[in-house]
């Protein structure tokens, strides 16, 4: 019985074996649209920054936000401010336009991506009936197995019992 039962177990353990699949396009179109709204959501954090800084570079802005800094010099605390506050604005520019390359990119891959998806879903159902076509196939394998190794095992029992009684 204990054999038995272990034939059936590693019968079904090779049926129920599976690789791994591939990515699908489907999913590849969800992933790169998931980049584009986080893309988007960085170049809107950094367009808002960069009109927060156009606004503080002003000159009436400089002076109103050195105003309570006394200097002899205050010419050069306006000039450092002014300086700093350029260098800002010039490294959201950059990063600007790094993401709207970046986004040009992705929105390419995503064209790309949705085709391949809708050739995906234009070849399916012949795959699906390949696949069901497949699985009875298997189911009758597998029952075709166990029904042999079950007459083989009962064979074994017979044998067996029959050398018992002649002993």
């Amino acid at each position: 019985m204990k054999l038995q039962f272990a034939l059936v177990l590693i019968l079904l353990s090779f049926v129920f074996v599976h690789a791994q699949e591939p990515e699908n396009a489907a999913a590849t179109v969800d992933r790169i649209k998931l980049q584009l709204l986080d893309l988007q959501a960085k170049e809107e954090q950094l367009k808002y920054r960069k009109v927060e800084l156009d606004e503080a570079i002003k000159p009436e802005n400089i002076e109103r936000s050195l105003a309570g800094i006394g200097s002899t010099r205050p010419e050069e605390l306006r000039e450092a401010r002014r300086r700093q506050l350029t260098i800002e604005r010039d490294s959201i520019v950059s990063q600007l336009n790094i993401l709207e390359n970046t986004r040009t990119r992705l929105e390419a891959s995503l064209a790309e991506a949705q085709g391949r998806a809708y050739q995906e879903s234009a070849q399916v159902l012949p795959t699906q009936a390949f696949v069901a076509q497949k699985r009875a196939s298997t189911r009758w394998l597998v029952l075709g197995a166990v029904g042999l190794g079950a007459l083989a095992l009962m064979a074994g029992l017979v044998i067996y019992r029959r050398a018992i009684k002649l002993r």
